[in-house]
């Protein structure tokens, strides 16, 4: 086996593909621990309806440890920042043991965030500025944020108001003691040299896919867990969520007719979910990451080997 830079191995991929499963076999057959890459598994209480499936981290009696699974509640918003700094103290933490990094999971900017090393800032709300800022016409606030940020590559982010006031006021923030505060505070950007794999199915497979776990989650009581969790969590709150739980949300308000109706309009809406984040990881792509995508297979079993194979292939096995 030839011996790489690399220290974090990527599983990515869309909904219902089977991600979890190959990213378990792997962890099992190379002794890495998984770092999920959901944006809603992070949360406690959010079981079927996030796909959490926690019973799939056991394998042949053997239980593979896992980070980044409810480790957050529903009082306070888990954002790319959050993951990315928890990332790292993860990272940092399985570098000091001489072990490998595996990440699994399909939301793409967590994936992107550590794979291509966004520098985020927690910038704290301001009203006031953000009033101020959008009053004046787009070409002077262009001009201005070129002034704060010379090196701006994307200048595709000119073009919308909304952004451009967004980024002013990042770079207002970084420049502020306050600001200069905080960066001190942040960790440091690990050098990370990812190989990162793919898995998708073909279009008519995930949508059976979509449409048989959907059914499996209503009937497992997913709709009982959303009754349950607006007893401390408004409306409002859940339907932020996204997908089952903003649709089974509004079916309980009333505001979706029939059960029918909501499964019809959610399985639609999951469908367009798995549509974008393709279109996410083919972005990430077009911006420079190398994703080794495994044969478009029906069976885990099949991918799984492929994926397995890569890493012996590519990647230094030093756990």
């Amino acid at each position: 086996m030839q011996s790489t830079e690399v220290n974090c191995v990527v599983l990515l991929g869309p909904t219902a593909v089977g991600k979890t499963a190959i990213a378990v076999r792997l962890a099992d057959k190379f002794g890495w621990d998984i770092i999920s890459a959901d944006s809603r598994q992070v949360y406690k209480g959010l079981d079927l309806g996030s796909g959490k499936d926690l019973d799939e981290y056991c394998i042949n009696g053997k239980h593979i440890p896992f980070h980044l699974i409810d480790v957050a509640t529903l009082d306070s918003e888990y954002n790319v920042f959050c993951f990315q700094q928890d990332f790292y103290r993860i990272f940092n933490s399985q570098r000091e043991q001489g072990c490998l990094s595996f990440v699994a999971g399909g939301t793409g900017m967590y994936l992107d965030s550590v794979v291509r090393g966004y520098e985020l800032l927690p910038v704290p709300e301001n009203s006031v500025q953000k009033a101020e800022l959008e009053k004046k016409p787009l070409e002077e606030l262009g001009a201005m944020l070129l002034k704060l940020r010379p090196s701006l590559h994307n200048k595709s982010d000119l073009a919308v108001k909304e952004r451009v006031v967004k980024a002013i006021q990042i770079e207002l923030f970084k420049a502020s003691d306050e600001g200069k505060k905080v960066r001190a505070e942040l960790l440091e950007r690990p050098r990370i040299v990812p190989f990162v794999m793919g898995t998708t199915l073909n279009r008519d497979e995930l949508y059976r896919n979509i449409e048989i776990r959907l059914r499996q989650r209503i009937q497992a009581g997913m709709i009982d867990e959303v009754e349950h969790l607006h007893r401390s969590f408004s409306w409002e709150r859940l339907e932020k969520l996204g997908l089952e739980y903003r649709f089974v949300s509004l079916y309980l308000e009333g505001k979706i007719s029939s059960l029918e109706e909501m499964e019809k309009q959610l399985c639609a809406s999951i469908r367009h979910f798995a549509k974008r984040q393709e279109t996410w990881f083919r972005g990430m792509e077009r911006k420079g990451v190398k994703i080794h995508w495994l044969p478009c297979e029906t069976s885990k079993e099949a991918r799984f080997l492929a994926a397995a194979d890569l890493v012996e292939k590519y990647v230094l096995e030093v756990c």
